[in-house]
């Protein structure tokens, strides 16, 4: 699942991050190695001084999450996550919702920067929403 602020650029945010959080249920299923092999990629076990990472080229931009601040467990968090379409593929990706949960547990300060944008862009979603479509209006 995507998540962190690259979830929520891909829900509308105008907000930047230099890399792509992938939160996984379980690190050692063999979906992910296939996937890591087909773009010659390793997943790297956590070390002492090391969270668990991907390594070989092009694996640079992406994080392994293991936990989120502020939310449940990945099995509870995925039933609310959302499909976006990437090509050929569905993305799972946290709704935004969620990634602001989590940014106001996280407490960083670089999470407190974003916090307010992702208020207002949920803000503006929940009224779009929440609005008659024209084509629904001129029907009545």
């Amino acid at each position: 699942m995507v998540v962190g602020l690259s979830a929520a650029t891909l829900q509308g945010a105008p907000v930047v991050t230099q890399d792509i959080d992938l939160w996984f249920e379980n690190l050692g299923e063999e979906k992910m190695s296939v996937a890591l092999r087909e773009v010659h990629a390793a997943y790297v076990p956590p070390s002492i001084d090391n969270p668990p990472m991907l390594a070989g080229a092009g694996s640079e931009l992406f994080d392994i999450v293991v936990r989120m601040d502020g939310l449940g467990p990945f099995a509870e968090e995925i039933k609310k996550c959302i499909d976006v379409p990437l090509g050929r593929r569905r993305l799972k990706v946290l709704a935004l919702d969620r990634v602001l949960a989590s940014k106001i547990a996280a407490n960083r300060p670089k999470d407190k920067l974003t916090i307010q944008i992702l208020r207002d862009v949920l803000s503006t979603t929940e009224h779009e929403s929440a609005r008659p479509r024209e084509a629904d209006s001129e029907k009545s």
